[in-house]
């Protein structure tokens, strides 16, 4: 299993379960960051059009092309779900951000082979290791 830095490091498009339209929100300020620092944020929201200048998809099911990272903003209870359809898209990893934990959606990764971070937010993970996807 990759580390946190190396999930991040890998991908390219990261896939944002529960994105906000609220500024305020950590789940709109964190993709919003890292699309700043060259990632590729593809929002996924049922009651949004557009977001950090992309379409906004209804389920990663949605999504039309492959995503390197499925990072998670909704409670722990949806994670289980989440972390299903994110096996079947066949996305390599996710990643349940700050204060969301579920030993279940970890036991759906790791019998499906992928790559899972919780309880960490990609923006701190992103300055500790210095990473950026801007050439």
């Amino acid at each position: 299993m990759r580390s946190a830095q190396q999930i991040l490091a890998d991908s390219a498009v990261i896939a944002v379960v529960g994105a906000s339209r609220d500024p305020s929100k950590a789940a709109h300020s964190v993709p919003a960051e890292m699309q700043r620092y060259g990632w590729r944020i593809i929002p996924v929201n049922p009651t949004a059009e557009e977001l950090f200048g992309e379409p906004v998809y209804r389920s990663l099911a949605d999504i039309p092309h492959p995503v390197d990272l499925v990072d998670v903003f909704r409670p722990a209870e949806d994670a289980v779900d989440v972390v299903r359809q994110a096996v079947a898209i066949g996305a390599p990893a996710v990643w349940l951000q700050l204060g969301i934990v579920s030993a279940q959606a970890r036991e759906i990764a790791q019998q499906a082979g992928i790559d899972y971070v919780e309880d960490r937010c990609l923006v701190v993970e992103r300055a500790a290791a210095g990473l950026t996807r801007l050439s």
